[in-house]
């Protein structure tokens, strides 16, 4: 991918500068697959200039309509100062899939950020098919945090339209954060317009 922003759950992972991004996975034929994604970051200062996400997961049909997907995820960060600290950590992800249009995904880690600290991601996501190649794409997410770790419980919320030209798929969204994302993330996570550029996945 080619991003004019890397936008995670709402905010802005690369100070609102562009990312390239790489990912691949190998399944094997049980639907258990391994896999490892990457992108340029900035979090300011001594921070991180990589994330390197690597995962192993289970995927299968449970029936004509409906797709489970488990996954645990390690986000490790790459290129910080000794000063910044470490922000590595792992997160368990259920995506439950309806019609290939509809899916609910939950997330959960007891050590966001490396804090030693439970937080619950929750996010409802569709995608329809509108005619002439474009596809419409919208999803509202929750993310909560124990009261000890300092952030606030936020919502966020994407709407955008994407189109395959051959190979390359183009994408344009739309992303947003409630107030309490900006009392997390500041400037970060206000409401952006993103343009993306894929080859294949």
């Amino acid at each position: 991918d080619l991003t004019s922003d890397y936008v995670f759950r709402g905010a802005s992972q690369t100070d609102e500068d562009p990312a390239l991004q790489l990912g691949g996975d190998f399944s094997f034929g049980s639907g258990f697959y391994v896999g490892a994604w990457a992108s340029n970051v900035d979090f300011g200062a001594g921070g991180p200039d990589f994330e390197v996400d690597t995962f192993v997961g289970w995927n299968t049909d449970l029936n004509e309509s409906f797709n489970l997907d488990l996954m645990v995820n390690r986000y490790n960060y790459i290129g910080s100062n000794d000063g910044f600290g470490n922000i590595d950590y792992n997160e368990f992800i259920a995506a439950v899939a309806y019609d290939e249009t509809y899916t609910f995904t939950f997330g959960y880690t007891n050590d966001v950020y490396n804090l030693n600290e439970d937080s619950f991601y929750y996010n409802l996501g569709g995608s329809w098919d509108i005619g002439r190649g474009f596809a419409l794409d919208a999803a509202y997410g929750l993310t909560t945090f124990s009261g000890s770790t300092g952030y606030e419980d936020y919502q966020d919320w994407s709407i955008g339209l994407s189109r395959e030209f051959g190979a390359i798929t183009a994408a344009l969204g739309y992303y947003d954060t409630n107030s309490d994302g900006n009392v997390n993330f500041g400037e970060l996570a206000d409401d952006r317009i993103v343009l993306t550029f894929s080859i294949g996945g």
